[in-house]
Formats: structure tokens, sequence, C-alpha cells
């Protein structure tokens, strides 16, 4: 049995494991291990479909101190005229950077792949079986909470007779290896942001949109990509929106009336503009998504699949005929599965959750920040307040809630509101910092933003309560 001593055990590599390390290691001289079961860096991100890309710029993803991708705005595609997003080999590639490049050559950091955490400073290797104790000199930071799932790392739920065809996203760019049938129909199982991808790699892939139906157990509401742009040249997008987000907290009078204003000010969007959305991930598109996903019109409203026998589908409410050549393309892995918030300084233990929605390697990053220069848990997990990730829409205002009154209280410590200007995961606080003084457009915005936020702090408690 081996036995190595640290200041900082993290369990997880993956990406949240990698942002609080990069800037635990920056801001310390602390000495770190890190172990995770995967091969190499990334965390789910080596588990993914290979069409996977960032849903919100690379500009504020990943660690602190290593930029991602080159600040480029996409000239082609879905997401035309938008910053570039990675990428799912190029975030893997980035994950593998990170830890060779920055983590491992400082002589600060040991890295365990192919070993499992099986608790009490213990873990063990996947390939020889060989058990390490660790002696841990300050703190265990628990980078697996979320425990993020994508398909192939889950087995569906429902029952699958012998001989259906049903893979998971990662099979489709492989079909060509196939010795089956070519499928005479597609069936998206899900309706997440996975099941977005799908439609949308399908349909650009040259599936027309007759061959494709599509189970969609709940509507969902996503978030526009034009909302999420870092640079002065989307500052009308990006900060108008957030204005325009407080202005409709402020006004709204229910959760719907709130979901129809952020629509109406561009800032919400639903696939089918009949239907009355129900669920909230904070899934991101592009209106040339969006357009793209509604020639997909045979939808399937008949609640969660039970079963997928010979010819048909056994669904909550009913049962839908199917050819027998279907490809079933399974994309019901839930990213975050529900579970209530924890503190994140719990003494010797340190959970990191999210604490500005929806970014978790900023949030990371913040949590190694405030563990550097603050010893009290109190006032820790004072600063650290975790939100919870919504999974309807009846989360949503404590989630803008939870945001605003961490970023007020970050304000009020110069040091991290220092930090913050200068970090790159910081998506806006960079951009506010350089405004003109005399742009009055873009200060007219801001005081737009700043009166808004107040009448939502207002009216934002009755939206929670209405739940």
């Amino acid at each position: 049995m081996a036995h190595i001593e640290t200041d900082y055990l993290i369990i997880g590599s993956g990406a949240v494991g990698l942002a609080f390390a990069d800037t635990l290691l920056d801001e310390t001289d602390a000495h770190i291990t890190l172990v995770d079961r995967h091969g190499k860096p990334g965390g789910h991100w080596n588990d993914a479909y290979s069409f996977v890309a960032l849903h919100q710029p690379s500009a504020f993803y990943g660690v602190n101190s290593m930029a991602l991708g080159a600040d480029r705005i996409d000239t082609v595609g879905v997401n035309k005229g938008y910053y570039e997003l990675a990428s799912g080999p190029e975030v893997s590639g980035y994950f593998d950077r990170v830890m060779n490049q920055k983590l491992l050559p400082s002589g600060r950091v040991s890295y365990h792949p192919m070993c499992d955490y099986i608790g009490d400073g213990r873990f063990v290797s996947i390939l020889s079986g060989e058990e390490t104790t660790v002696t841990v000199r300050k703190k265990t930071v628990d980078a697996t909470w979320y425990n993020t799932r994508v398909p192939s790392t889950q087995t569906p739920k429902y029952r699958v007779a012998e001989g259906v065809r049903l893979v998971t996203p990662n099979a489709l760019p492989q079909l060509w290896q196939s010795k089956a049938p070519r499928p005479a129909h597609f069936v998206i199982v899900g309706a997440g942001k996975t099941a977005m991808d799908v439609g949308v790699w399908l349909l650009n892939s040259g599936a027309p949109p007759e061959a494709i139906s599509w189970v969609m157990p709940r509507d969902s509401w996503v978030v526009n990509r034009a909302s999420t742009q870092p640079g002065m040249a989307f500052f009308k997008e990006s900060m108008g929106g957030q204005a325009a987000l407080m202005e409709a907290c402020a006004r709204a009078t229910s959760l719907d009336d709130l979901f129809e204003r952020l629509e109406a000010s561009d800032q919400m969007m639903r696939i089918d503009p009949q239907r009355k959305p129900t669920m909230f991930h904070y899934a991101t598109l592009s209106k040339a998504e969006v357009d793209l996903l509604r020639r997909i019109t045979q939808v399937i409203r008949l609640g969660r699949v039970q079963a997928i026998e010979t010819g048909e589908m056994v669904l909550d409410q009913g049962r839908v005929p199917v050819a027998g050549t279907s490809l079933f393309i399974d994309c019901t892995a839930s990213a975050v599965e529900p579970k209530p918030v924890q503190p994140i300084f719990q003494g010797d233990k340190l959970v990191l959750q999210i604490v500005r929605m929806p970014l978790p390697t900023f949030s990371a990053a913040l949590v190694a920040y405030v563990e550097a220069h603050h010893d009290d848990d109190a006032v820790k997990n004072q600063l650290c307040t975790t939100i919870a990730f919504p999974h309807a829409i009846e989360a949503y205002p404590a989630c803008v809630m939870g945001n605003m009154m961490n970023q007020f209280k970050w304000g009020q410590d110069k040091a991290l509101r220092q930090w913050l200007r200068n970090s790159r995961l910081d998506g806006f606080g960079k951009m506010i910092s350089e405004i003109d003084p005399a742009d009055e457009e873009k200060l007219a915005i801001m005081a737009r933003f700043k009166a808004g936020a107040m009448a939502a702090m207002g009216n934002l408690p009755k939206l929670i309560a209405a739940r």
C-alpha cells in the first residue's frame, strides 16, 4: 500500500476540479493532488459525443489562467456571427494542455488518473488494484458533486425489446461503419440540450425532417445565445439583455409573464411558439438552431418513454407505432440530477457547487480564490452561497436572485472585486469596467440595468413564492 501527503486532495479532474486547482495554484503555495476515474483530464468531456460543443462562448469557459479558443467570430454555420463555441475534441485537448502545460509543470500538483476514490483519504488504481492512502494537510475537495451524466455513461430507464436499434449520440457519426440497413427513420428520445444537438446534427448531416420523430416529454425555454456574447461589439445584446432581464423580473406578475417578457425582449426562445414550456435548464441556442429544429414536425408529446417494443413505443400517456427499421437515439441522461444544495465550505471538506448560474468553471475558480484569501468558513460560505441548478421554470427566479445577491457581496470585497475584473471567466465584468465615460449609449444601458436591478430585487421574492 502506497502513502502520499498533500495539502488539497481534489476528487475529480473534470472542468470543475481543474478550474479550482488552477486558481488555487496561482493564489497559494499549496500542494494539490487530483484523483479521477478517467484516463485523462476533462471529466464528462471524455465520454460525450464527438459533435458536442459548448453552448456558450469559449471565451469564458475553462480555467482562469489559460485561454480557450482564439476569440474568433464564427463566419459559417448555425453560430454564424457569434463568438466561437469550442468543440468537444477541442475542449478535451484544452484540458489536457491545462494538466500538462500548467498544473504538472508547477511541481506542486500530482495527478492520479484511472483511480477510484473510495473515501477516507484512500483511492484504488482501476488497473492494478493498488490502494493509496493520502494524508490531507488542509482539505478534501469534492469536484464530483454534480456527477455530470451523458448518454454514453447511463443506461436508459426504459425497457428495450430485443432487436430494437437503440444508440447513444456517440454512435451517429460512425453509422457509415454499420452493416445494418440504413435507418428509414430516426427517433430522438429526450428533450434536453443533447436532444437538441442531435436534431441539429441530423438535419445538418442530411437527414430529411420528415424522417425524424422527436419524443418531447416537456417543452423547454432556451436562452438566446446573442445575449451571452462577450466584448464591446456585443454590449447592446449582452448588457442590454441583462437590463431587459432585470426589467422583466421587476415587472412580471407571474412565471409565465416573466418568460413571455423575456421572449418579447429576445432573451428567451422556444422551439414551438404555440406551446407553453415548463422546462428550463439554461440550454443556449442561436436563432438559426431554433429555426432548424422547427423543421422537425413529428413531435411526440405523450410523456416519457416506458418501453420500446418491436413496432411501437410505450409512453406515459399512450402507444405510438414506429417503423421496424427505425433508429432510436437515447438522449435521456440528465446532465445534473436534481438534489438539494449544501454549504460549500464544511471544515476539512469542500464541496464545489455553482455560485453564479449557469457557470460551473467560473464558480469553481471563484471558490478557490475565496478559499485562498479567507479563513473563516462562515465568511466563505456567505461569499459563496450555492445556487440550485434549475429543472423547471419555477426555479429560474431563485437563480436570478441568487446571482444578484452573490454579485452584490463580491462587490463589497475589494480584492475579490479586482480579481473578478481581471478574470477571463467573468464574461461581462471586464467589459463593464472598460466603458468609455463619454459613451452615452452604453451608460444609458447600465443605468437601465441598475434601475431594473433595484426594482427586480423587490419583485423576485414574489415570483419565487409563487412557484
